[in-house]
């Protein structure tokens, strides 16, 4: 099995501005939306639906009748009779459907995939669970979203004590962490610079904001909502959020809603679905694991090292890292751990600042990695991120001329 058979057409990736929970975006059934956006992204390439032998819906939020899930949604956008898995991996969703769809091209049961995130993590539901057994009958209750960012069944912690957990071990102060939180914004502006120029090689804007039917838009977004101007003073008059521990407001990520695409076909499909024939990109390696429990800004360390030694890689070997950081100390730890340098990680931006609608979060970090890469000349680069459960996932793109 060729693990080095999946291509990524340049161009043939999008994602909608992100937007804070109870935003811009959170009327729309986040399924639905996707369709709408795809439908949109592939006739703006001139790419026909039909073109697709199989899909991958990443979605980790439950909707109305996300039962159906994938075929549902490739049925929406008009190829309705692709098949395909829906996938559910909380935060490395992303990275997984690419995983997931790079397999099936590798194993020659697919040419074309569309692989396809879309979460919407504001109005998460209110969920009943039936239990007869209970007091009188009395079943049991979850909010999807909150409960679970507060409480780990296994590790028996919230999120936020697996960042304060890697803090106090490798001695990670609420000062460094402002200092790398700087350095985010910063790059982020890079991203915005000349109108969104960056922005724009992947993302339509002004992105026009349909109403709950999809029939008609009710605003635009001229980029991601929810991004606040930051400063070191301002984020020095911030208190940890636990008594004792080191993270504040500043050095965390934000719930948010949106979705992303990717397009993986064969080297011999390439043509069909590129906006530049020049530029070859290539899926070379994943990588996962599982940290101890409690511990999970580390275990993106560990996937990336199972990553780059399926590569053959070093760390030097990398033009650029991008990373899910939905706590600052993620990039801090990696980079005390494999020597990465923390500046340098993260340009044009990071969902530390752009926020975190979970599925879609991994899959524009990788669209973003090409990106630079591809503004590079070329090179190796390398996406990882935490994901709940003390889990991760990492991948490895190359991007190098054709001709």
């Amino acid at each position: 099995m060729d693990m080095t058979a999946a291509a990524i057409p340049y161009g043939a990736y999008w994602s909608t501005p992100f937007a804070r929970w109870q935003g811009s975006l959170a009327h729309l059934h986040a399924i639905q939306f996707a369709a709408h956006v795809a439908r949109a992204e592939l006739a703006r390439r001139a790419i026909a639906a039909t073109a697709f032998d199989y899909g991958v819906l990443g979605t980790t939020v439950p909707q109305p009748h996300s039962f159906f899930g994938l075929p549902w949604l490739m049925g929406m956008i008009g190829a309705e009779r692709v098949p395909g898995p829906t996938i559910n991996q909380a935060c490395a969703t992303g990275v997984r459907c690419l995983a997931a769809g790079r397999q099936e091209i590798a194993a020659g049961d697919a040419s074309a995939v569309l692989a396809l995130s879309a979460d919407r993590v504001s109005n998460g539901p209110h969920l009943y669970y039936p239990e007869p057994q209970g007091m009188g009958g009395t079943g049991t209750a979850e909010n999807w979203v909150t409960d679970n960012f507060s409480h780990d069944p296994f590790a028996k912690v919230a999120m936020i004590d697996t960042a304060e957990n890697v803090a106090r071990r490798w001695q990670i102060t609420t000062a460094e962490q402002h200092d790398v939180v700087l350095r985010r914004y910063s790059q982020y502006d890079d991203a915005l610079a000349d109108d969104h120029a960056f922005q724009k090689r992947y993302m339509t804007l002004p992105f026009p904001v349909p109403d709950r039917r999809l029939r008609k838009d009710v605003g635009a977004l001229d980029g991601d909502e929810g991004v606040h101007a930051t400063s070191a003073d301002a984020l020095a008059k911030l208190k940890p959020m636990k008594d004792g521990g080191t993270v504040t407001f500043g050095g965390q990520t934000h719930p948010a809603d949106g979705n992303a695409a990717v397009i993986l076909t064969t080297p011999e499909r390439v043509a069909e679905f590129t906006q530049r024939p020049e530029i070859d990109i290539r899926i070379v390696a994943f990588g996962q694991a599982r940290a101890e429990p409690a511990y999970m800004p580390f275990a993106p360390v560990l996937a990336s090292r199972q990553a780059l030694e399926r590569a053959d890689l070093k760390i030097a070997d990398l033009a650029a890292i991008k990373s899910h950081n939905p706590f600052v100390v993620n990039d801090i730890v990696f980079a005390r751990e494999t020597g990465a340098d923390v500046q340098r990680m993260n340009n044009y931006g990071c969902s530390l600042v752009w926020g975190h609608p979970q599925g879609p979060t991994g899959l524009r970090g990788v669209i973003e990695l090409i990106e630079e890469l591809v503004a590079r000349g070329g090179g190796r680069g390398l996406f990882h991120g935490c994901a709940a459960g003390d889990s991760s996932m990492a991948v490895i793109v190359s991007v190098s001329d054709r001709t």
